[in-house]
């Protein structure tokens, strides 16, 4: 009765394993809902790649996994004066190494914890965070009154475009090269395996640390399977009334009642960021159906995506199947597919 993500466990370890091999300084990511996979598993394989740092996104996401993983935790979200990033349990400040975007901050931060361990952020052309090249040349001065301070590199959270960001960072080299502190570490986000290795040739004196999530966790989908349980079946003929609204059905066929609703994600649709024409005229035609009460869902039966017989309730949807489409029996499970980064799973199953 659930809606439940099944993991091919050697298929996915397998992949792990390839991903952290051929990823030098690999830095996984755990973060937001864990990729679906939830944050404490994320933190328990990280441990088991052996790796040295995992990245989480906030402070408040801390907790969670440093219970389940003994390395050192790198905060992706930049410090600020204020919320969880000053209510850090003392007893994890020692395993945290802070980002920090503004040169504001940073004197700020080592004056609260004067042998903090940092990384100091540069602006990309992602405009998030970050310091302007000469926010980044006044650190040295701040650093200067606080000798106990321990900075850890640089970090360049890139655009997600792959295969055109080599002249940007080399760029943001020459400025991090012009800091006259001594860095030797780059901890970078969204680059590819071969731009990776021409920066990695062109600075040697460097260590490139690429933060990786997406790409590790569900870089093979072949290895994940999301099912909802079929709760109820119902036989409707034309203008038979159901659900919430009180819809009345287009034909004869069934109401199936399905787990899996908006406290799951469903029907929550995150936007995917393609801006394509397609794209656009697909927004506009999921609109249309809208707005005429016939919305595909994520839920397939037999190979084929059902329509919501009206908006996903909160734990259920209630898909209509036509007269003549195979029907399932309660209990059965059906395929659905899902953004796994805005969905919660009742339960994940590895083999």
């Amino acid at each position: 009765m659930s809606l439940t993500l099944s993991v091919d466990g050697d298929r996915w370890r397998a992949h792990l394993r390839a991903v952290a091999e051929a990823t030098p300084g690999l830095v996984p990511v755990a973060k937001g809902n864990g990729y679906g996979f939830t944050l404490g598993r994320l933190a328990r394989k990280a441990q088991w790649l052996g790796v040295d740092t995992l990245a989480v996104g906030t402070y408040d996401e801390l907790p969670e996994v440093a219970s389940r993983y003994d390395g050192d935790l790198l905060v992706l979200t930049p410090w600020r004066p204020f919320g969880a990033a000053v209510e850090l349990d003392p007893a994890l400040a020692a395993r945290v190494i802070h980002t920090v975007s503004r040169p504001e901050d940073l004197g700020d931060l080592l004056g609260r914890q004067p042998d903090a361990r940092i990384v100091l952020e540069r602006a990309t052309s992602m405009l998030r965070h970050g310091m302007t090249a000469r926010e980044l040349w006044s650190t040295p001065r701040i650093l200067a009154d606080h000798p106990r301070a321990r900075v850890r590199g640089v970090a360049l959270h890139l655009p997600l475009s792959r295969g055109a960001h080599l002249s940007e960072v080399q760029r943001l080299m020459n400025d991090v090269v012009a800091t006259e502190l001594p860095l030797d570490t780059v901890w970078v986000s969204h680059l590819s395996a071969d731009e990776l290795g021409v920066l990695r040739a062109a600075y040697p004196d460097f260590t490139f640390r690429p933060r990786v999530g997406t790409d590790l966790w569900l870089g093979d989908r072949g290895a994940l399977r999301v099912t909802a349980t079929v709760l109820d079946v119902h036989p409707v003929e034309r203008g038979d009334a159901f659900g919430y609204r009180q819809r009345t059905a287009p034909k004869a066929g069934h109401i199936l009642i399905v787990s899996g609703g908006t406290a799951h994600g469903i029907g929550l649709e995150a936007p995917t960021g393609d801006a394509s024409l397609k794209a656009r005229a697909a927004t506009l035609a999921r609109g249309g159906l809208d707005a005429a009460g016939f919305v595909r869902s994520p839920f397939s039966i037999d190979g084929k995506q059902r329509l919501f017989a009206e908006p996903p309730h909160m734990q259920a949807s209630m898909l209509f199947l036509p007269h003549g489409a195979r029907v399932p029996a309660v209990g059965d499970e059906v395929d659905v597919r899902v953004r796994y980064t805005a969905t919660a799973f009742d339960r994940v199953v590895v083999s």
